[in-house]
């Protein structure tokens, strides 16, 4: 019998059933990068209008491209490359509703068409942010709804006509923003080119932005929060 209980946890260890996993498969959704951010990051003082970016790639690397941007307003980075929508739902509360923001800028869905965690429809990725919009709504925070950047093609996965679906998917979370009654900031139209590409000027590979991307994102983005601000009083 002994003999048999151990052939068979041999057995298992092998299929790595009683193997630790990777990391990145226990921390799915990555918590632990600003697990210690968030922890060190003091509440919002009275008055202040705290405004959390929740995004990918494009949103972590705008700390990077113009970090003043960050550093000399309210504004909370909150961006993990590479992620996709199921990913940045499951640490919402954590990165987002938990650090008291007055706003919240969505800015998601391309890693999704991409297919980086897996097949994801335009309706999947709807309502997965439709899913970040309610939840910051019960938690008394504006959700700011972004249009998905224009992209041609995606470098690392070709062939996926994201220049295609990109506009439907954003026609659809234009759709669901005025059903939930927030609000949507159209990135698309003020970037896209012939091609609903980025032109040359604005990205280094097709989907990542450059200084002067950021330069046009940032002009329409806070005039989105001035806006969300002056009709909080």
């Amino acid at each position: 019998m002994l003999k048999s209980r151990t052939l068979l946890w041999v057995m298992f260890s092998f299929l790595g059933f009683l193997t630790p996993t990777k990391t990145s498969a226990q921390d799915w959704p990555n918590l632990e990068k600003y697990k210690k951010a968030n922890a060190n990051l003091s509440a919002p003082e009275r008055g202040e209008n705290r405004v959390v970016f929740m995004g990918n790639s494009i949103t972590e690397m705008w700390q990077d491209a113009h970090p003043e941007f960050f550093s000399e307003n309210p504004y909370v980075n909150r961006g993990i490359g590479g992620q996709t929508t199921p990913q940045m739902l499951l640490r919402f509360r954590q990165d987002v509703i938990d650090l008291k923001p007055t706003i919240v800028v969505i800015l998601a869905g391309t890693n999704d068409i991409a297919g980086n965690t897996g097949p994801m429809t335009l309706e999947g990725i709807r309502n997965n942010i439709q899913s970040m919009v309610q939840l910051a709504k019960a938690n008394q925070i504006y959700p700011i709804v972004c249009s998905v950047l224009p992209a041609f093609d995606y470098p690392w996965r070709p062939g996926l006509e994201p220049n295609i679906k990109i506009p439907k998917l954003n026609a659809m979370l234009k759709e669901m923003a005025m059903e939930e009654k927030a609000m949507y900031l159209d990135y698309f139209s003020k970037m896209a080119d012939n091609r609903n590409g980025l032109p040359a000027p604005l990205t280094t590979d097709e989907v990542h932005v450059t200084k002067a991307g950021y330069d046009i994102m940032e002009s329409l983005v806070k005039e989105a929060i001035d806006k969300l601000n002056i009709s909080q009083h």
